[in-house]
């Protein structure tokens, strides 16, 4: 395997907008080398330390800790293992991160979820904490050449606290040469910690996916889980676990730790039968001495100039505001924004930014088709936005997590959101100075105007019930539409209605009754209609129905009789 060349990011924080919004820009190592074959990137291989057969760290663990269940009620295959919710979503989150920096890998989640099954099973029994961590290290057995490979320490007992050999450590069972080039950081908290599942899960991921190798090949698929354990068995372990995972899986709580005692140093869970060493060969006998031909010097061969390297991700900068607020379950107004810059000061376009919705306590703020999280590309200017982030149902906070990474590196930051209590209307009344709900029998009323207001203040409000009720032992109830001789609206088929629900109000907080018809048999007297919020606000009208207006009929002129004039006689 060619020498691997890391690319390290270093962590940066910048003051975003004002005081009030302090972003923190981590980074994640994602790939540790440009991942082209131009750029002459050396992938992992079966000849590779990781692949080193290095024992199973969950051979010491219970099965009752082994196999986390998944609960009665989940939509899970019947039968199947559970996934701590933990160990889930860092699955998910670690394929999503390699799928924005390495498209073409396709690699699935269930890949990784099959790889942490066999190697810790997803660090149950351990102690798996919300934040990635375990309570109890997990270390696979001491690589000393004792049944298994034989690795000099190389991290100075940093991860694996022994000085003399390896050990594959954390929920994905890294050896520690291999972390130190392949380690990132999957939870965006400045750290690579192969300890950490969020981390582990990512580090895995970018190492299955060099070399530009599409998993969705499945020769390519088999080559790299073989770079991860050259062994035939464990290869068809992991894509057993993954293609049970990709037919469904249960999530389940994060397993407490175990209280077996961690393997001393040296102990081998299952030692495999030493090599057999073969047969002394004898040496030949003396050989008379040459005079040895003078060297031919071998030829010069000019070095080919370094191309220059591509510019890559330096900068990720939110943009307007100082973070995030709504009502519950209304839309941010406020669109996430973002700018990537390159390392050559040029806007970085046409690059993936994920955004991220964690640590929720609002009851679901989400985007509208992808809930959890949401990819978008930068435009030319290399400004990414993330529309439709819409405020959970009740108060509370979360953070957006905004991501973006490339072949060399990636940044993250993060922005903090909350949502307030809906404010609830407090009143219903009439304008000032309107008109008292007035008609004769037959006839309707219209434009009805009522307000909605908290503490003064015009509200819009939704779900307004409006229906016909009368007085009975004291209390208003509703009034019986079979019966009643009272005035109704009329529903959306035409049909007489005695109860309706209002059409959500204008911002201004002004609702406008429909059209409310009285019969000709209606009643006369005082009606009364009531106004009802979804909060219990209500709102009594009385509405006066006369009798109808009777027209008296009409008689015809009588037209007087015409007489022809006569002639007076001529005088004689």
């Amino acid at each position: 395997m060619k020498p691997l060349h890391r690319h390290l990011v270093n962590t940066s924080r910048k003051v975003l907008c004002t005081a009030a919004l302090a972003a923190s820009l981590t980074t994640a190592a994602v790939v540790t080398n440009p991942s082209t074959a131009d750029a002459g990137e050396s992938e992992p291989t079966p000849d590779s330390p990781q692949a080193a057969d290095r024992g199973d760290a969950r051979l010491d663990l219970p099965d009752i800790v082994a196999n986390p269940q998944v609960p009665p009620g989940a939509t899970a295959p019947a039968g199947s293992d559970g996934i701590p919710q933990t160990a889930l979503d860092a699955y998910r989150r670690g394929a999503l991160s390699v799928a924005a920096a390495l498209p073409n890998c396709k690699l699935p989640w269930q890949l990784l979820a099959g790889i942490g099954r066999v190697e810790s099973v997803h660090a149950s029994g351990y102690g798996l904490k919300t934040d990635g961590s375990t309570e109890k290290p997990i270390r696979g057995p001491r690589l000393d050449g004792n049944g298994f490979a034989e690795i000099r320490d190389t991290d100075k007992g940093e991860w694996d606290a022994d000085t003399a050999y390896d050990r594959a450590v954390g929920p994905m069972q890294f050896i520690p040469s291999t972390w130190r080039t392949w380690g990132a950081d999957g939870n965006g908290d400045g750290n690579r910690d192969p300890n950490n599942i969020y981390d582990a899960a990512l580090g895995a991921g970018l190492y299955l996916c060099a070399g530009d190798r599409d998993l969705s090949d499945p020769a390519r698929l088999d080559q790299a889980i073989l770079s991860y354990n050259n062994s035939r068995e464990y290869v068809n372990a992991v894509l057993g676990f993954m293609r049970q995972y990709q037919n469904g899986v249960g999530e389940v709580a994060n397993p407490p730790a175990g209280s077996y005692p961690p393997a001393p140093p040296g102990t081998l869970p299952t030692p495999r039968p030493p090599v057999t060493p073969p047969a002394p060969v004898t040496p030949p006998g003396p050989v008379t001495p040459t005079t040895p031909a003078k060297p031919t010097p071998p030829p010069v061969t000019p070095e080919k100039p370094t191309p220059p390297a591509a510019p890559h991700l330096t900068e990720l900068n939110v943009l307007g505001g100082t973070g995030l607020t709504a009502e519950a379950g209304t839309a941010f107004t406020a669109v996430p924004k973002v700018k990537l810059v390159l390392s050559d000061g040029k806007p970085a376009a046409g690059r993936d930014v994920v955004f991220t919705v964690e640590s929720d306590t609002t009851g679901g703020t989400a985007f509208p088709k992808t809930p959890e999280s949401l990819v978008a590309k930068t435009d030319a200017e290399g400004v990414a936005t993330a529309p439709g982030l819409k405020a959970g149902p009740k108060p509370g906070t979360f953070t957006l997590r905004i991501s973006a990474y490339d072949k060399v590196g990636g940044l993250t930051a993060r922005l903090d959101g909350s949502v307030t209590a809906k404010p609830v209307a407090d009143r219903l009344a009439r304008p000032a100075g309107a008109d008292p709900l007035t008609a004769a029998a037959g006839k309707s009323i219209t434009g009805v105007t009522v307000l909605a207001t908290a503490e003064g203040k015009p509200l819009a409000v939704t779900g307004v019930l409006a229906e016909l009720v009368e007085k009975k032992d004291g209390a208003w109830v509703p009034v019986d539409p079979k019966t009643a001789k009272s005035p109704y609206f009329k529903g959306a088929e035409g049909e007489k209605a005695t109860s309706l629900e209002l059409p959500e109000s204008a911002a201004d907080g002004r609702l406008v009754l429909p059209e409310l018809f009285t019969a000709a048999d209606t009643a006369p007297g005082t009606h009364h209609l009531r106004l009802t919020t979804p909060d219990g606000v209500t709102l009594v009208l009385d509405v006066e129905v006369t009798a109808p207006v009777t027209t008296p009929p009409t008689t015809a002129p009588t037209t007087p009789p015409t007489t022809a004039p006569t002639t007076p006689a001529k005088a004689g």
